[in-house]
Protein backbone atom coordinates (compact mmCIF):
# COMPACT_ATOMS: atom_id res chain seq x y z
CA UNK A 1 0.00 0.00 0.00
CA UNK A 2 1.63 3.67 -1.10
CA UNK A 3 2.24 5.94 1.57
CA UNK A 4 0.77 9.30 1.41
CA UNK A 5 3.74 10.62 -0.16
CA UNK A 6 3.61 8.33 -2.60
CA UNK A 7 -0.58 8.81 -3.44
CA UNK A 8 0.90 12.23 -4.81
CA UNK A 9 4.44 12.12 -6.17
CA UNK A 10 5.63 9.47 -8.70
CA UNK A 11 6.56 9.10 -13.07
CA UNK A 12 8.19 11.01 -15.75
CA UNK A 13 7.40 10.03 -19.42
CA UNK A 14 9.51 9.68 -22.74
CA UNK A 15 12.20 8.23 -24.04
CA UNK A 16 15.17 10.19 -22.13
CA UNK A 17 13.99 7.68 -19.38
CA UNK A 18 17.30 5.63 -19.04
CA UNK A 19 19.15 8.61 -18.52
CA UNK A 20 17.13 10.06 -16.29
CA UNK A 21 17.05 6.80 -14.06
CA UNK A 22 20.68 7.39 -13.41
CA UNK A 23 20.52 10.95 -12.48
CA UNK A 24 17.53 10.07 -9.98
CA UNK A 25 19.98 8.04 -8.46
CA UNK A 26 21.68 10.71 -7.10
CA UNK A 27 18.86 13.05 -6.61
CA UNK A 28 16.67 10.63 -4.79
CA UNK A 29 17.15 11.55 -0.90
CA UNK A 30 17.70 15.16 -1.75
CA UNK A 31 13.73 15.21 -3.01
CA UNK A 32 12.98 12.72 -0.24
CA UNK A 33 14.16 15.65 2.08
CA UNK A 34 12.77 18.71 0.10
CA UNK A 35 9.45 16.99 -1.15
CA UNK A 36 7.66 17.30 -4.08
CA UNK A 37 6.57 20.30 -5.73
CA UNK A 38 2.81 21.68 -5.40
CA UNK A 39 0.36 19.58 -7.43
CA UNK A 40 -2.96 21.02 -7.06
CA UNK A 41 -2.99 23.73 -9.54
CA UNK A 42 -5.56 26.66 -8.75
CA UNK A 43 -8.25 28.00 -10.92
CA UNK A 44 -6.73 30.64 -13.48
CA UNK A 45 -8.85 34.13 -13.11
CA UNK A 46 -12.08 34.30 -15.70
CA UNK A 47 -11.31 35.77 -18.90
CA UNK A 48 -12.79 36.29 -22.05
CA UNK A 49 -10.74 35.79 -25.38
CA UNK A 50 -12.32 34.53 -28.36
CA UNK A 51 -10.97 32.13 -30.57
CA UNK A 52 -10.58 34.17 -33.28
CA UNK A 53 -8.51 36.83 -31.19
CA UNK A 54 -6.40 33.57 -29.32
CA UNK A 55 -5.64 31.87 -32.61
CA UNK A 56 -4.28 35.50 -34.80
CA UNK A 57 -2.34 36.06 -31.79
CA UNK A 58 -0.98 32.65 -31.43
CA UNK A 59 0.45 32.51 -35.64
CA UNK A 60 1.88 35.91 -34.61
CA UNK A 61 3.98 34.12 -31.52
CA UNK A 62 5.03 31.19 -33.85
CA UNK A 63 5.80 33.25 -37.14
CA UNK A 64 8.38 35.19 -35.04
CA UNK A 65 9.58 32.41 -32.71
CA UNK A 66 9.64 29.35 -34.53
CA UNK A 67 12.29 27.08 -35.81
CA UNK A 68 11.47 25.49 -39.13
CA UNK A 69 11.88 21.84 -40.07
CA UNK A 70 10.09 22.16 -43.55
CA UNK A 71 11.39 24.60 -46.75
CA UNK A 72 7.13 24.93 -46.43
CA UNK A 73 7.11 27.30 -44.40
CA UNK A 74 3.09 28.54 -44.40
CA UNK A 75 2.41 24.16 -44.37
CA UNK A 76 4.38 23.93 -41.16
CA UNK A 77 3.17 27.27 -39.78
CA UNK A 78 -0.82 25.77 -40.59
CA UNK A 79 0.05 21.92 -38.94
CA UNK A 80 1.24 24.15 -35.69
CA UNK A 81 -1.61 26.27 -35.11
CA UNK A 82 -5.00 25.86 -32.96
CA UNK A 83 -7.64 25.02 -36.45
CA UNK A 84 -11.17 24.91 -36.06
CA UNK A 85 -13.71 22.59 -37.95
CA UNK A 86 -17.19 24.03 -38.30
CA UNK A 87 -20.54 21.69 -38.75
CA UNK A 88 -22.38 22.49 -42.09
CA UNK A 89 -25.11 23.42 -39.98
CA UNK A 90 -23.40 26.54 -38.08
CA UNK A 91 -22.35 27.81 -42.33
CA UNK A 92 -26.09 28.67 -42.45
CA UNK A 93 -25.88 31.14 -39.57
CA UNK A 94 -27.24 29.55 -36.96
CA UNK A 95 -25.09 28.67 -33.53
CA UNK A 96 -23.63 24.68 -33.41
CA UNK A 97 -25.34 22.14 -31.64
CA UNK A 98 -22.37 21.16 -29.56
CA UNK A 99 -18.71 21.73 -29.50
CA UNK A 100 -14.81 19.90 -28.14
CA UNK A 101 -11.95 21.25 -27.33
CA UNK A 102 -8.98 19.19 -27.88
CA UNK A 103 -5.51 19.76 -26.01
CA UNK A 104 -2.03 18.41 -27.41
CA UNK A 105 0.30 16.57 -25.14
CA UNK A 106 3.52 17.52 -23.67
CA UNK A 107 6.23 18.54 -26.81
CA UNK A 108 3.52 17.81 -29.47
CA UNK A 109 1.28 19.99 -31.19
CA UNK A 110 -2.20 20.80 -33.04
CA UNK A 111 -1.46 17.90 -35.76
CA UNK A 112 -2.43 15.67 -33.26
CA UNK A 113 -6.02 16.41 -33.97
CA UNK A 114 -5.83 16.48 -37.71
CA UNK A 115 -7.71 12.90 -38.63
CA UNK A 116 -10.42 13.87 -35.88
CA UNK A 117 -11.44 17.58 -36.61
CA UNK A 118 -13.64 16.37 -39.75
CA UNK A 119 -15.60 13.55 -38.60
CA UNK A 120 -16.07 15.25 -35.96
CA UNK A 121 -17.71 18.13 -37.78
CA UNK A 122 -19.40 15.68 -39.80
CA UNK A 123 -21.06 14.63 -36.44
CA UNK A 124 -22.56 18.28 -35.80
CA UNK A 125 -19.93 19.10 -33.43
CA UNK A 126 -17.72 22.90 -33.99
CA UNK A 127 -14.43 21.54 -33.09
CA UNK A 128 -11.48 23.46 -32.03
CA UNK A 129 -7.82 22.65 -30.50
CA UNK A 130 -5.23 24.85 -29.18
CA UNK A 131 -1.61 25.56 -29.02
CA UNK A 132 -0.23 24.89 -25.19
CA UNK A 133 2.43 27.65 -24.40
CA UNK A 134 5.94 26.77 -24.82
CA UNK A 135 4.79 24.62 -27.92
CA UNK A 136 5.13 24.88 -31.69
CA UNK A 137 8.10 27.32 -31.78
CA UNK A 138 11.36 25.64 -30.83
CA UNK A 139 12.21 23.25 -27.13
CA UNK A 140 13.56 25.95 -25.49
CA UNK A 141 10.85 27.89 -25.12
CA UNK A 142 10.16 25.12 -22.30
CA UNK A 143 12.49 25.99 -19.88
CA UNK A 144 10.12 28.11 -18.05
CA UNK A 145 7.08 27.22 -18.63
CA UNK A 146 4.44 26.18 -16.45
CA UNK A 147 1.33 24.27 -15.92
CA UNK A 148 -0.71 27.15 -14.83
CA UNK A 149 0.10 28.82 -18.24
CA UNK A 150 -0.91 25.60 -20.09
CA UNK A 151 -3.63 25.30 -18.25
CA UNK A 152 -4.96 29.01 -18.57
CA UNK A 153 -5.33 28.42 -22.26
CA UNK A 154 -7.55 25.69 -21.82
CA UNK A 155 -10.04 27.12 -19.80
CA UNK A 156 -9.87 30.46 -21.56
CA UNK A 157 -10.41 28.43 -24.96
CA UNK A 158 -13.20 26.47 -23.12
CA UNK A 159 -14.75 28.88 -21.61
CA UNK A 160 -14.97 30.46 -25.29
CA UNK A 161 -16.10 27.46 -26.76
CA UNK A 162 -18.99 27.09 -24.45
CA UNK A 163 -19.95 31.07 -25.47
CA UNK A 164 -20.31 29.96 -29.02
CA UNK A 165 -22.49 26.65 -29.07
CA UNK A 166 -25.87 26.32 -27.85
CA UNK A 167 -25.81 23.28 -26.42
CA UNK A 168 -23.15 20.90 -24.45
CA UNK A 169 -19.38 21.08 -24.52
CA UNK A 170 -16.66 18.42 -24.30
CA UNK A 171 -13.07 18.53 -23.69
CA UNK A 172 -10.79 15.56 -25.13
CA UNK A 173 -7.17 15.82 -24.94
CA UNK A 174 -3.75 13.46 -25.45
CA UNK A 175 -1.53 12.38 -22.97
CA UNK A 176 -0.52 15.83 -20.67
CA UNK A 177 -3.67 17.27 -22.68
CA UNK A 178 -5.94 14.82 -21.30
CA UNK A 179 -4.83 16.12 -17.80
CA UNK A 180 -5.73 19.41 -18.33
CA UNK A 181 -9.18 18.12 -19.99
CA UNK A 182 -10.28 16.53 -16.61
CA UNK A 183 -8.91 19.27 -14.43
CA UNK A 184 -11.50 21.68 -16.15
CA UNK A 185 -14.40 19.05 -16.27
CA UNK A 186 -13.49 18.40 -12.68
CA UNK A 187 -14.31 21.98 -11.83
CA UNK A 188 -16.95 22.52 -14.39
CA UNK A 189 -20.32 20.08 -14.24
CA UNK A 190 -21.55 21.58 -17.32
CA UNK A 191 -18.91 19.66 -19.49
CA UNK A 192 -20.93 17.09 -20.56
CA UNK A 193 -18.06 14.12 -21.34
CA UNK A 194 -14.58 13.45 -22.51
CA UNK A 195 -12.47 12.23 -24.64
CA UNK A 196 -8.90 10.80 -23.63
CA UNK A 197 -6.14 9.14 -25.27
CA UNK A 198 -3.56 7.86 -24.09
CA UNK A 199 -4.21 9.99 -20.95
CA UNK A 200 -0.98 10.85 -19.13
CA UNK A 201 -2.34 10.42 -15.56
CA UNK A 202 0.60 8.36 -14.44
CA UNK A 203 4.00 6.93 -15.73
CA UNK A 204 7.00 5.14 -14.30
CA UNK A 205 8.54 5.14 -11.12
CA UNK A 206 10.60 8.71 -10.42
CA UNK A 207 7.72 11.17 -11.96
CA UNK A 208 8.07 13.02 -8.44
CA UNK A 209 11.63 14.00 -9.32
CA UNK A 210 11.16 15.84 -12.20
CA UNK A 211 10.45 19.16 -10.64
CA UNK A 212 13.95 18.67 -8.25
CA UNK A 213 15.66 17.51 -11.84
CA UNK A 214 14.65 20.54 -13.39
CA UNK A 215 16.19 22.80 -11.09
CA UNK A 216 19.52 21.09 -10.71
CA UNK A 217 19.70 20.20 -14.88
CA UNK A 218 17.82 21.81 -17.28
CA UNK A 219 18.28 19.37 -19.74
CA UNK A 220 17.98 15.48 -19.01
CA UNK A 221 19.93 15.14 -22.55
CA UNK A 222 21.93 17.97 -23.56
CA UNK A 223 21.50 19.77 -26.68
CA UNK A 224 24.80 19.07 -28.45
CA UNK A 225 23.58 18.82 -32.42
CA UNK A 226 24.22 14.71 -32.31
CA UNK A 227 20.40 14.71 -31.33
CA UNK A 228 17.82 15.96 -33.74
CA UNK A 229 15.65 18.89 -31.22
CA UNK A 230 12.25 18.65 -33.37
CA UNK A 231 10.53 17.57 -36.23
CA UNK A 232 7.67 19.78 -38.41
CA UNK A 233 5.18 19.02 -35.65
CA UNK A 234 6.64 17.77 -32.45
CA UNK A 235 9.64 17.99 -30.18
CA UNK A 236 11.99 15.41 -29.35
CA UNK A 237 14.10 16.72 -26.75
CA UNK A 238 11.89 18.39 -23.89
CA UNK A 239 13.69 20.07 -21.68
CA UNK A 240 13.22 18.85 -18.05
CA UNK A 241 11.15 21.45 -16.89
CA UNK A 242 8.77 20.76 -19.41
CA UNK A 243 8.55 16.74 -17.57
CA UNK A 244 8.30 18.56 -14.33
CA UNK A 245 5.12 20.85 -15.90
CA UNK A 246 3.97 17.45 -17.12
CA UNK A 247 4.19 15.57 -13.54
CA UNK A 248 2.03 18.76 -11.63
CA UNK A 249 -0.26 17.99 -14.46
CA UNK A 250 -0.53 14.43 -13.95
CA UNK A 251 -0.01 14.08 -10.04
CA UNK A 252 -3.18 16.90 -10.33
CA UNK A 253 -5.36 14.65 -11.87
CA UNK A 254 -4.81 11.49 -9.71
CA UNK A 255 -5.45 13.64 -6.71
CA UNK A 256 -8.98 14.69 -8.72
CA UNK A 257 -9.56 10.79 -9.37
CA UNK A 258 -8.99 10.01 -5.73
CA UNK A 259 -11.35 12.42 -4.12
CA UNK A 260 -14.53 11.32 -6.09
CA UNK A 261 -15.28 9.52 -9.18
CA UNK A 262 -16.10 10.85 -12.31
CA UNK A 263 -19.65 10.42 -13.77
CA UNK A 264 -20.09 11.79 -16.83
CA UNK A 265 -19.25 9.81 -20.47
CA UNK A 266 -15.97 8.94 -20.92
CA UNK A 267 -14.35 7.56 -24.12
CA UNK A 268 -10.93 6.28 -23.43
CA UNK A 269 -8.02 4.62 -25.65
CA UNK A 270 -4.72 3.55 -24.34
CA UNK A 271 -2.50 1.32 -26.19
CA UNK A 272 -1.76 -1.73 -23.31
CA UNK A 273 2.24 -1.61 -24.53
CA UNK A 274 2.50 2.16 -23.54
CA UNK A 275 6.31 2.88 -22.58
CA UNK A 276 5.67 5.77 -21.19
CA UNK A 277 2.48 5.23 -19.02
CA UNK A 278 1.67 3.10 -16.01
CA UNK A 279 -1.79 1.43 -18.06
CA UNK A 280 -2.79 -1.10 -15.24
CA UNK A 281 -3.50 2.39 -13.34
CA UNK A 282 -5.29 3.73 -16.44
CA UNK A 283 -7.55 0.51 -16.33
CA UNK A 284 -7.95 0.88 -12.98
CA UNK A 285 -8.79 4.03 -12.95
CA UNK A 286 -11.13 3.54 -15.86
CA UNK A 287 -13.06 0.65 -14.36
CA UNK A 288 -13.21 2.16 -10.93
CA UNK A 289 -13.71 6.25 -11.29
CA UNK A 290 -15.41 6.44 -14.54
CA UNK A 291 -18.39 5.18 -14.18
CA UNK A 292 -21.28 6.00 -16.40
CA UNK A 293 -22.62 2.86 -18.11
CA UNK A 294 -22.58 4.77 -21.28
CA UNK A 295 -18.32 5.33 -20.90
CA UNK A 296 -16.13 3.05 -23.40
CA UNK A 297 -12.20 2.45 -22.93
CA UNK A 298 -10.65 0.52 -26.21
CA UNK A 299 -7.37 -1.71 -25.23
CA UNK A 300 -4.94 -2.29 -28.01
CA UNK A 301 -3.19 -5.37 -26.92
CA UNK A 302 -3.86 -8.41 -24.98
CA UNK A 303 -6.65 -8.14 -22.41
CA UNK A 304 -4.87 -7.67 -19.30
CA UNK A 305 -5.51 -10.12 -15.93
CA UNK A 306 -7.27 -7.30 -13.96
CA UNK A 307 -10.26 -6.42 -16.77
CA UNK A 308 -13.53 -6.76 -15.05
CA UNK A 309 -15.77 -4.70 -17.20
CA UNK A 310 -16.21 -6.80 -19.86
CA UNK A 311 -18.69 -4.55 -20.88
CA UNK A 312 -17.49 -1.41 -20.84
CA UNK A 313 -14.04 -2.38 -22.28
CA UNK A 314 -13.05 -3.04 -25.45
CA UNK A 315 -9.79 -5.11 -26.25
CA UNK A 316 -7.97 -5.21 -30.22
CA UNK A 317 -5.12 -7.13 -30.74
CA UNK A 318 -2.15 -5.11 -31.26
CA UNK A 319 0.43 -7.19 -33.01
CA UNK A 320 -0.74 -6.79 -36.83
CA UNK A 321 1.47 -8.72 -38.88
CA UNK A 322 -0.02 -7.73 -42.01
CA UNK A 323 0.77 -4.06 -41.17
CA UNK A 324 4.20 -5.14 -40.19
CA UNK A 325 3.10 -4.12 -36.33
CA UNK A 326 4.16 -5.64 -33.53
CA UNK A 327 3.02 -3.42 -30.91
CA UNK A 328 0.65 -0.01 -30.53
CA UNK A 329 2.54 2.88 -29.23
CA UNK A 330 1.65 6.02 -27.03
CA UNK A 331 1.34 8.51 -29.99
CA UNK A 332 -0.07 6.27 -32.74
CA UNK A 333 -3.87 6.19 -31.25
CA UNK A 334 -4.98 9.60 -33.15
CA UNK A 335 -3.72 9.29 -36.87
CA UNK A 336 -5.35 7.61 -39.65
CA UNK A 337 -2.96 5.21 -41.65
CA UNK A 338 -3.24 7.87 -44.53
CA UNK A 339 -2.43 11.09 -42.66
CA UNK A 340 -0.12 13.28 -44.72
CA UNK A 341 2.62 13.22 -42.18
CA UNK A 342 2.60 10.28 -39.61
CA UNK A 343 0.60 7.97 -41.64
CA UNK A 344 1.57 4.45 -43.28
CA UNK A 345 3.28 6.59 -45.96
CA UNK A 346 4.11 9.59 -44.82
CA UNK A 347 6.98 12.54 -44.93
CA UNK A 348 8.20 11.43 -41.55
CA UNK A 349 9.40 8.37 -40.39
CA UNK A 350 10.71 8.19 -36.22
CA UNK A 351 13.54 6.50 -36.40
CA UNK A 352 14.92 7.52 -32.89
CA UNK A 353 13.26 4.50 -31.66
CA UNK A 354 15.25 2.64 -29.25
CA UNK A 355 18.97 2.02 -27.52
CA UNK A 356 20.35 0.51 -31.35
CA UNK A 357 22.22 3.30 -32.81
CA UNK A 358 22.60 0.64 -35.97
CA UNK A 359 18.96 0.39 -36.22
CA UNK A 360 18.12 4.22 -36.12
CA UNK A 361 20.77 4.46 -39.07
CA UNK A 362 19.44 1.44 -40.65
CA UNK A 363 15.74 2.81 -40.32
CA UNK A 364 17.02 6.44 -41.75
CA UNK A 365 18.35 4.59 -44.73
CA UNK A 366 15.11 3.73 -45.93
CA UNK A 367 15.14 -0.27 -44.99
CA UNK A 368 11.94 -1.66 -44.44
CA UNK A 369 10.79 -1.53 -41.07
CA UNK A 370 8.35 -2.68 -38.49
CA UNK A 371 6.44 -0.49 -36.01
CA UNK A 372 6.07 -0.59 -32.11
CA UNK A 373 6.62 1.58 -29.21
CA UNK A 374 9.76 3.14 -27.63
CA UNK A 375 12.48 0.54 -26.75
CA UNK A 376 10.90 -2.29 -28.53
CA UNK A 377 13.60 -5.11 -30.34
CA UNK A 378 12.85 -8.31 -31.63
CA UNK A 379 15.70 -10.24 -33.65
CA UNK A 380 16.25 -9.58 -37.22
CA UNK A 381 13.64 -6.72 -37.36
CA UNK A 382 14.27 -2.97 -37.58
CA UNK A 383 11.66 -1.51 -35.32
CA UNK A 384 10.49 2.66 -36.55
CA UNK A 385 7.68 4.58 -33.89
CA UNK A 386 4.29 3.11 -34.75
CA UNK A 387 2.88 6.78 -35.20
CA UNK A 388 -0.95 5.76 -36.96
CA UNK A 389 -3.43 3.48 -35.98
CA UNK A 390 -5.25 0.85 -38.30
CA UNK A 391 -8.48 1.08 -36.03
CA UNK A 392 -8.88 4.50 -37.12
CA UNK A 393 -12.22 4.62 -38.23
CA UNK A 394 -13.60 2.15 -35.96
CA UNK A 395 -11.91 3.93 -32.77
CA UNK A 396 -13.70 6.67 -34.29
CA UNK A 397 -16.83 4.77 -34.47
CA UNK A 398 -17.13 3.87 -30.95
CA UNK A 399 -16.03 7.67 -29.94
CA UNK A 400 -18.87 8.76 -31.49
CA UNK A 401 -21.31 6.59 -30.52
CA UNK A 402 -20.11 7.44 -26.23
CA UNK A 403 -20.72 11.55 -27.29
CA UNK A 404 -24.56 10.36 -28.95
CA UNK A 405 -25.52 8.11 -26.28
CA UNK A 406 -24.40 11.01 -23.59
CA UNK A 407 -27.20 13.75 -25.42
CA UNK A 408 -30.71 13.43 -24.82
CA UNK A 409 -31.69 14.41 -28.64
CA UNK A 410 -29.41 11.19 -29.36
CA UNK A 411 -30.35 8.51 -26.85
CA UNK A 412 -31.88 6.51 -29.28
CA UNK A 413 -28.57 5.92 -31.33
CA UNK A 414 -27.84 2.34 -32.37
CA UNK A 415 -24.57 0.95 -29.51
CA UNK A 416 -21.77 0.37 -31.15
CA UNK A 417 -21.70 -3.26 -32.58
CA UNK A 418 -18.18 -3.95 -30.55
CA UNK A 419 -20.36 -3.29 -27.12
CA UNK A 420 -18.33 -5.80 -25.35
CA UNK A 421 -14.84 -7.67 -25.33
CA UNK A 422 -14.14 -9.34 -29.33
CA UNK A 423 -10.78 -9.82 -30.62
CA UNK A 424 -10.20 -9.75 -34.50
CA UNK A 425 -8.09 -12.56 -36.08
CA UNK A 426 -4.20 -10.88 -34.80
CA UNK A 427 -3.35 -12.07 -38.77
CA UNK A 428 -5.80 -10.37 -40.30
CA UNK A 429 -6.02 -6.73 -39.41
CA UNK A 430 -8.86 -4.66 -40.70
CA UNK A 431 -7.24 -3.50 -43.71
CA UNK A 432 -10.87 -3.38 -45.77
CA UNK A 433 -12.64 -2.02 -43.01
CA UNK A 434 -9.83 1.03 -42.94
CA UNK A 435 -10.51 3.45 -45.89
CA UNK A 436 -10.06 6.64 -46.41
Amino acid sequence: MPNSREAVCRTIPGHPRHRFILIAATLVTAGILTGCASVKLSAPPAAAVSFEDYRRETIQHIQAGRHFQLADHDAELTWNTPQEWRPASSEKGSYPRKGILLVHGLGDSPWSFRDLGQPLAMQGFLVRTVLLPGHGTRPEDLLQTTAEQWQQVVWEQANALQKDVEGPVYLGGFSTGANLALDYAYSHPEIAGLVLFSPGFKSMPFDWLAPLAARIRPWLITPDGNVPMQNAVKYFNVPANGFAQFYRTSANARRLLRERAYDRPVFMAVAGHDSVLDTGYLLDVFQRRFTHPDSRLIWYGKAPDSLVDMQRVLVRPDRLPAWRISQFSHMSLTFAPANPVYGEGGIIRICLNGFSAKDTQACEQGVPVWYSDWGHREQGKVHARLTFNPYFNWQNSVMATVLGRSQTADASAERPAAASVKDIDINTPPRDAVTF
